[in-house]
């Protein structure tokens, strides 16, 4: 028989087999698919699609013991926390055992006010993983919220020690703000100083440390640690004025232009121009001084309280005190700063020495209203 006609039969085989291979999709093979898609929708902050993949999903397996945790998730994003607290009590009655459960159950119970219920749940999920920061965190919010200052901030030390990296400063500085609220500085600043030592040197942190360092007399180490922070935060000029603020005040006039130099690469900046003229009319170089002067009155921002203020007092060194009165009568005349008593008496001591006896009045009028009456302060 010819070879081409022994393959003929051959062809007809194979045709016959592509058409009855055709690929047939699993109900518990779509079922995954749902469940990848909608975890991917949740990644992706599409709540609403996700819940529609895991909700289809549900109709093929209804038993999965990954759905109420899923859909639990889901709804907690959105802020939906009775729903959130259903889905994720659903999944603790298929496994009682899981950690992430407990902790999400109580995180959502602190949402709810129901400290208690959440004490209880989050303990469990300590005790099922006791590395896990969620619970700890949310054990540190419970006892803040009573009073419990101490366990506050042992919660949120215990959490920041075992979370991942990039949480560890966040933290820490909750740990740190509940001491600083409560005036416990030295212990911020021990606390600081730990997580500083441990690898923990994010710019919030080194920051709060530099603060904190200033306040207990050590300069040279809180220039240090805002050198540090501004290195890492190069968006953002305070850092660097701090550390001109540092070095002006001990009369390292270099350091300290060099300094404020830097803040001015990142943003120009009205209040560091002043600082820069104040140090020019301490060399007693007023050429210098008035330059930096018109700088600051180019760049002022105008929403900035303490710039205008230093702005102000730097009109008044060069003898422009109506200039000075015209910037202070219209801050103290903004609603917003009608409480602030040091600037309306700022306002009432430069405007009775210019015989302004209308802004007076008023100055002391706002003065007047936020403190009992006590005008006797008041010029």
């Amino acid at each position: 028989m010819p070879s081409c006609l022994r393959a003929l039969p051959l062809l007809a085989l194979l045709a016959a087999a592509a058409c009855e291979d055709t690929p047939t999709i699993k109900p518990t093979d779509r079922a995954e698919g749902l469940y990848i898609k909608g975890t991917a929708e949740y990644l992706q902050g599409n709540f609403d699609q996700a819940l529609a993949s895991f909700n289809e999903m549900k109709q093929i397996v209804p038993n999965d013991p990954r759905l109420p945790a899923a859909v639990g998730e889901v709804y907690l994003s959105m802020g939906k926390f009775n729903e959130a607290l259903t889905e994720f009590q659903a999944a603790l009655a298929l496994d009682a055992k899981r950690s992430t459960t407990w902790s999400r159950i109580g995180f959502i119970q602190v949402q709810l006010g129901k400290h208690e219920e959440a004490q209880s749940s989050l303990r469990k999920a300590l005790a099922l993983y006791p590395n896990d920061f969620n619970a700890m965190e949310q054990l540190g919010e419970i006892h803040l919220k009573r009073g419990e200052k101490d366990e506050a901030i042992r919660h949120f030390t215990l959490a920041s020690q075992v979370s991942p990296d990039k949480l560890k400063p966040e933290l820490v500085m909750r740990a740190v703000e509940v001491l600083q609220q409560d005036s416990r500085h030295p212990e911020a600043l021990a606390l600081l100083q730990k997580a500083a030592g441990q690898g923990i040197r994010a710019p919030a942190v080194l920051t709060a440390l530099g603060d904190e360092q200033v306040r207990a007399g050590k300069l040279d180490e809180a220039i240090a640690s805002y050198r540090e922070a501004a290195g890492k935060s190069p968006r953002d000029p305070a850092l660097w004025e701090l550390v001109g603020e540092i070095y002006a005040s001990q009369a390292k006039t270099a350091d300290a232009l060099a300094a404020f130099r830097e803040s001015l690469k990142v943003k120009d900046r009205a209040i560091v121009h002043v600082a820069i003229a104040r140090l020019h009319l301490a060399q007693e170089d007023s050429k210098a001084a008035e330059e930096e002067l018109a700088k600051a009155l180019e760049s002022v921002s105008g929403s900035d309280l303490r710039e205008l203020i230093e702005l102000a007092e730097l009109l008044v060194t060069f003898g422009r005190k109506q200039d000075a009165l015209r910037i202070l009568s219209n801050l103290a005349g903004e609603p917003d700063n009608a409480q602030n008593v040091d600037l309306q008496l700022r306002t009432a001591r430069l405007a009775r020495e210019l015989k302004d006896t209308d802004t007076v009045k008023a100055a002391c009028a706002r003065v007047s209203g936020h403190d009992g009456g006590g005008v006797t302060s008041c010029p």
